[in-house]
């Protein structure tokens, strides 16, 4: 199916209320909306993360007074001194790793609620998003945005989030408490602390852009396995294996070089800030000792300052090692927000009325439109379809009979003219009650993980079995289903694999005829069945079809024989219309496309 764009797109290209590259703050506010849904599991973690760092902070304090118990030259140690220090060093370790543990679980059950809400409302996006979102991107992709962007910002929460606010705490604690030790020491970190943020902010922007390539490859990858995965079969068939492997090779190799380049750049992160802390480290120990010769400071200090040091130092070292995690984080979160943030199909107009006692009556007045807006496929497309009639449409490939479908249907709105059904021109009725009033039959089937039972009773409530059996002898599927062991209660595996394609498709003919819709579409719904089991049905669908409006895309033309109105569709314009017999006397266009199939049979 052909779409209204003229290059190819990944998800999200143009959310509704974004720029094309979001901002990291933007990211940031959009995910605490999330965390602060659960404000209480939010301030609990606030609570633990602030207590748990302050009983920390505590013991590098308490070891300077145990040092400071020994008098260096005298030989004398007051032990019972360094004993109730170290005791109560243990004592708020103890405290401070109960929490942390504490701090972990409530995170793991906070970070759990987000990413339910995070993959439910890009879900629901996904529902509610028109057609041609899905004409234009890639199912692996969409994929790979619900599963493994979701998941990367789930790690990122539970536990790249504590570590910040730990690392924060820690940080923020360590300074004030260097200052109340020394305030000469700090002049240190006038330097080392403006190095190491320059350096970080410097990379991070480098790294960031590669974060998100590498999200974009791997969803690439993820499309080309999805696409492979269904279509192996003619893969195998063309021996197009070597072919399909290289072309896997190439996508594989471009994630891969994605994957190495963003780790790459982002792993020189860490092992710079270590070199800096530790320069840090060794002028705190010069500057340390000349303050002990002068006086200054006692042993106890200096060790005490320089714990410090190694806490104040050692938060901004893995914030910078966590920091390419953090930037994989938001390009994930940003492929996530912009398919939260895609364009829903348009809102039905504010005066829409509900379509009720259908009758189906279709016109197409004077109908034009084209999925590129630089090219109109339907043309001036004109016709009256009366309730209860059977309309055939039949036409080369590309004619344009299945946009006729999906006009009908609204997957697409007409760029001019009008469609209207009992009087009513679509546009002013609502978009659910359209959609109730047809039953659709496609070419490609869809079967979901479930019993034979709910895949025919799919899209009706409180449906009996007596209906349901109905509607599968009628679609002429009964006995295959009651041979089966369970019967109508078998199971069937994910599409339906376990059976066969005509099978599939008389399941889903069964689904239609079990709905009381007044009009009936059918894509080349016996396209998938033999000739026999073909002409077994006919009959059956033509008694079911009788008071309904139907309109029947075939590219048998023997199969529409007996419709009341045969469509000649030929580049978007109706160009014959008329029964079977008529349309073969005026040998015309639809003549010439009977004999073409007559004479290959």
């Amino acid at each position: 199916m052909r779409n209204r764009v003229t290059s190819n797109q990944q998800v999200g290209v143009t959310p509704k209320n974004s720029k094309p590259k979001m901002k990291k703050t933007y990211l940031l506010v959009r995910l605490c909306k999330y965390l602060f849904i659960h404000k209480w599991l939010l301030l609990s973690v606030i609570v633990l993360t602030v207590a748990s760092n302050v009983f920390a902070l505590i013991g590098p304090k308490l070891s300077g007074y145990a040092i400071d118990a020994i008098e260096p030259g005298k030989g004398k140690v007051i032990f019972n001194t360094v004993f109730y220090y170290a005791l109560l060093m243990i004592c708020f370790y103890i405290f401070s790793a109960a929490m942390r543990y504490l701090l972990s679980i409530i995170m793991i059950k906070l970070s759990r609620s987000v990413v339910y809400s995070l993959r439910k409302d890009a879900f629901n996006s996904l529902v509610s998003l028109p057609v041609n979102f899905f004409d234009r991107h890639q199912a692996g992709d969409i994929i790979s945005i619900i599963s493994y962007d979701i998941d990367t910002v789930n790690t990122s929460l539970s536990s790249d989030f504590v570590q910040i606010c730990t690392s924060f705490i820690t940080v923020v604690g360590s300074f004030v408490m260097m200052l109340t030790i020394s305030p000469q020491l700090m002049i240190v970190f006038l330097f080392t602390i403006p190095v190491s943020i320059l350096f970080t902010r410097y990379r991070a922007k480098k790294v960031r852009p590669l974060f998100r390539l590498r999200s974009a490859k791997l969803g690439e990858l993820n499309g080309f396995v999805e696409e492979f995965a269904s279509g192996h079969k003619t893969t195998k068939a063309y021996n197009c294996e070597k072919v399909i492997v290289s072309r896997f090779d190439e996508k594989n190799n471009n994630a891969v070089d994605a994957y190495f380049n963003a780790d790459y750049y982002g792993c020189v992160i860490g092992p710079t800030m270590n070199f800096i802390n530790n320069i840090s480290l060794a002028l705190i120990s010069i500057f340390g000792a000349i303050l002990y010769m002068g006086g200054t400071l006692s042993l106890g200090n200096i060790s005490s300052f320089v714990l410090y040091s190694r806490k104040f130092a050692g938060p901004i070292n893995e914030f910078a090692n966590i920091i390419s995690e953090l930037q994989s984080a938001f390009a994930a979160a940003e492929r996530v927000f912009k398919l939260i943030d895609q364009q829903p199909e348009p809102k039905d107009l504010p005066n829409a009325c509900v379509l009720d006692d259908v009758t189906g009556d279709v016109k197409f007045k004077n109908v034009v439109f084209g999925y590129d807006a630089n090219k109109t496929i339907i043309q001036g497309l004109s016709l009256n379809a009366e309730k209860g009639s059977v309309i055939a449409i039949v036409g080369p490939t590309g004619a344009g009979k299945t946009t006729i479908i999906n006009l009908l249907m609204r997957f697409y709105d007409v760029d001019a003219g009008g469609i209207y059904i009992d009087q009513n021109n679509i546009k002013n009725i609502t978009r659910k009650s359209l959609r109730r009033a047809y039953t659709m039959v496609l070419q490609d089937t869809w079967l979901f993980h479930g019993t034979i039972f709910e895949n025919i009773a799919y899209g009706k409530d409180n449906v009996t079995l007596e209906q349901v059996e109905n509607a599968a002898k009628a679609a002429n599927i009964h006995q295959f289903i009651m041979s089966l062991p369970n019967g109508y209660d078998t199971v069937l595996s994910d599409n339906g694999i376990s059976i066969s394609k005509g099978q599939k498709q008389l399941l889903t003919i069964a689904r239609a005829m079990l709905l009381d819709s007044k009009m009936l579409i059918l894509d080349e719904a016996t396209s998938n069945v033999d000739t026999q089991t073909e002409r077994r049905i006919q009959d059956a669908m033509l008694r079911l079809m009788r008071n309904r409006t139907c309109f029947v895309i075939a590219h048998r033309l023997s199969t529409i024989k007996y419709a009341d109105v045969i469509l000649v569709v030929r580049d978007g314009d109706i160009v014959e219309q008329g029964r079977h017999s008529e349309l073969l006397s005026k040998k015309g266009f639809y003549y010439q496309l009977y004999r073409s199939q007559y004479d290959y049979c």
